[in-house]
């Protein structure tokens, strides 16, 4: 089997095929990633491994473009897709709680018992990394590394081209700053 980075290369030249072999040599990882996402249950109650890799290699396909280069950058871009999975997941389960399209007969004082607190503070860290990006974006890359892609600070450092001890600095500046958003 090729290696990731010649997939990649082949993947953006327009082969098919080396598209679905690149999913198949990365499967393996990108379920340790979602895993790493998913860790802790409750995080998110509709998805589990094998549905967060599997949308977000649709959203992959569906997107009609790769824009990484190699191995690190790939799982990087893995990382930013599945959180766009699961933000996009907990929206859609606060909607229906809060009654989607349905037809709304009675109010109830009851209906936010449904909702679970992890997916509305999925939204709010989604919101202020949003925030964060605009001011710092390399603070953004590190959270979303490290709290969506579960990436290590070495993993992370390598991918960034920085130290890792950089990393440790920028991961408590972003968890500084990300506490003041989410008060």
């Amino acid at each position: 089997m090729a290696t990731i980075t010649v997939l990649l290369e082949r993947t953006r030249a327009g082969d098919g095929a080396a598209r679905e072999e690149l999913f198949a040599a990365c499967y393996d990882e990108l379920k340790r990633l979602a895993r790493a996402r998913l860790r802790g249950g409750g995080r998110n109650t509709v998805l589990d491994t094998t549905a967060l890799v599997h949308e977000s290699y649709l959203r992959f396909i569906n997107s009609g473009r790769l824009r990484a280069e190699d191995r690190h950058a790939f799982f990087a871009y893995a990382s930013r897709v599945m959180r766009s999975v699961i933000v996009d997941s907990a929206r859609e389960r606060l909607a229906e709680c809060r009654g989607g399209n349905a037809v709304h007969v009675t109010l109830t004082t009851h209906i936010a018992d449904g909702v679970s607190a992890d997916e509305e503070a999925i939204i709010r860290v989604h919101e202020a990394l949003e925030v964060l990006e605009a001011a710092e974006p390399r603070l953004a890359k590190v959270v979303e590394m490290r709290y969506f892609g579960g990436y290590s600070d070495e993993e992370i450092a390598e991918t960034l081209g920085v130290t890792d001890r950089t990393v440790r600095r920028d991961w408590l500046k972003a968890k500084l700053m990300l506490d003041v958003a989410l008060k």
